[in-house]
């Protein structure tokens, strides 16, 4: 009887239910189910719909059952720094604020007066962003959201206890908080006490592999079955960079719509340069370190596209921007001006205007300003990481839906003067199915499903 494992891949715009099974030594995968998400405007806050996730997290386990696929094993993924706050009685303390929300600009300061900016990234290794977990638990601090909770669970952490009970803190997630000690890689309690959270919300992290439990015996009888839920790597990198074929601390680029840059390794480092160059220390699969640095990624082109009415496809806009390969216009994708535009059409127009370079009119140039100025942010990093590291690397490997853009891995190659390995695209599923996977011994370890999956998945090289 062939055995599913069932991965919960959940972006900031979709989800996807993946079921993954074993056949002739390949890892096969297939999409069950598949659901759109993003934050809500609520009044002037910007929240996530958790009631709705958890609607088509449920409806995506009925959908195996209908076409008899039962899972044995569940795990769950998402982004990072968001979490939910329940109070004595495991109930939903206000909302879910999404990290685009604008909350945190008002308390940078006030963090930063008890710890300075230096002192917390020389303890966690986590570059500053205005939307770290940190800052946002001192906005609930200061608005007495924090005296009433009694548990703090990042996103993935609350699904997983909304279908089994059971409350798990899983490290790679954790690690994005910003409340993590880069060396020990444990919860910082004295930076934790400081800023005046209380301890009682932390508890001992759990990792990938680790079980959580199994589904409420209420959610098996509304879908029809019942199944144990693992960890994977919760964070949706970490389960991507678990997907990056070559062994051997190669270089990565995780792109959707961030792209994270960087190499996994047994060593944080939180030396001024890598501060200075805006690198981070998070966490990754058997405790390891991901040291890499966010670039705004393919958000800036689904934007465009959003703001477009989706008249183009992600196939249309390389097609236009292939057409347009002579405009030279570049912004810097990391200006904030382009974090959470009201329009990210005119932020693309505006900053080459006081830039003074050529403002882009036609949707091939805006496309075209996009993914050059991508490449060009990627070079830079490339660079800033062989430097930091005193390593060369000539591959780069792209992983994720961004993998699939064939125009930006040429752009890539080109621009950095290095091969690009592009593949697998369904990189964070795949990485939240090798984690059950080794957590079942249905695959030995990590090692052995990398082989799995350069064995299962096209990989294609562009050389520069």
């Amino acid at each position: 009887m062939e055995k599913y494992f069932l991965a919960i891949d959940i972006g900031a715009s979709s989800g996807r239910h993946i079921l993954g099974s074993l056949c002739n030594g390949k890892l096969v995968l297939e999409e069950v189910y598949r659901f759109k998400n993003g934050a809500k405007k609520h009044g002037d806050k910007l929240i996530w719909d958790d009631k709705a996730l958890y609607d088509s997290i449920i409806e995506g386990l009925k959908k195996c059952k209908e076409i008899g696929k039962i899972p044995e094993s569940i795990g769950i993924d998402t982004w990072g720094v968001d979490y939910a706050l329940l109070d004595k009685d495991d109930r939903l303390i206000g909302e879910i604020y999404s990290y685009r929300d604008e909350r945190t600009l008002s308390v940078m300061k006030e963090v930063y007066s008890i710890e300075s900016e230096s002192e917390l990234y020389g303890r966690t290794g986590i570059k500053e962003q205005v939307f770290n977990t940190v800052f946002q638990l001192y906005c609930d601090k200061k608005s007495g959201k924090l005296e009433k909770a009694e548990t703090f669970l990042m996103m993935p952490d609350y699904l997983h206890f909304l279908l089994t009970g059971v409350k798990k803190n899983e490290y790679t997630n954790a690690s994005t908080t910003g409340l993590l000690n880069a060396k020990n890689r444990d919860w910082d309690y004295e930076i934790i006490e400081k800023l005046g959270y209380p301890k009682k919300l932390f508890r001992p992290l759990s990792y990938p592999c680790d079980k959580v439990g199994n589904l409420r015996p209420e959610i098996a009888d509304q879908v029809g079955f019942d199944a144990c839920v693992y960890l994977p790597a919760t964070h949706d990198t970490a389960s991507a960079v678990m997907a990056v074929p070559s062994e051997n601390d190669p270089l990565y680029i995780s792109s959707g719509t961030w792209s994270l840059i960087g190499i996994e390794t047994q060593k944080e480092n939180t030396s001024e340069s890598a501060k200075n160059c805006g690198f981070t220390n998070e966490g990754g699969f058997n405790k390891t370190v991901r040291f890499l640095k966010n670039i705004m990624g393919m958000w800036m082109i689904q934007c465009i596209k959003k703001e477009l009415d989706d008249k183009y496809s992600f196939t249309d806009f390389v097609a236009l921007a292939k057409e347009a390969e002579n405009f030279k216009s570049r912004v810097d994708v990391n200006d904030l001006s382009f974090f959470a535009p009201d329009s990210m059409i005119t932020a693309v127009k505006d900053y080459c205007k006081k830039t003074g370079q050529k403002v882009p009119e036609t949707v091939g140039e805006i496309a075209m300003c996009v993914y050059a100025s991508l490449a060009e942010s990627y070079k830079k990093a490339v660079e800033q990481i062989e430097e930091i590291t005193k390593t060369k690397f000539d591959k780069i490997n792209i992983v994720g839906g961004g993998c699939q853009n064939v125009l930006m891995n040429d752009l890539t190659a080109k621009v950095t003067n290095r091969t690009v390995v592009a593949g697998p695209v369904e990189a964070t599923a795949i990485g939240n199915l090798v984690a059950q996977m080794v957590a079942t011994g249905d695959v030995k370890n990590l090692a052995e499903g990398k082989r799995l999956i350069r064995d299962s998945f096209e990989i294609k090289e562009i050389k520069a």
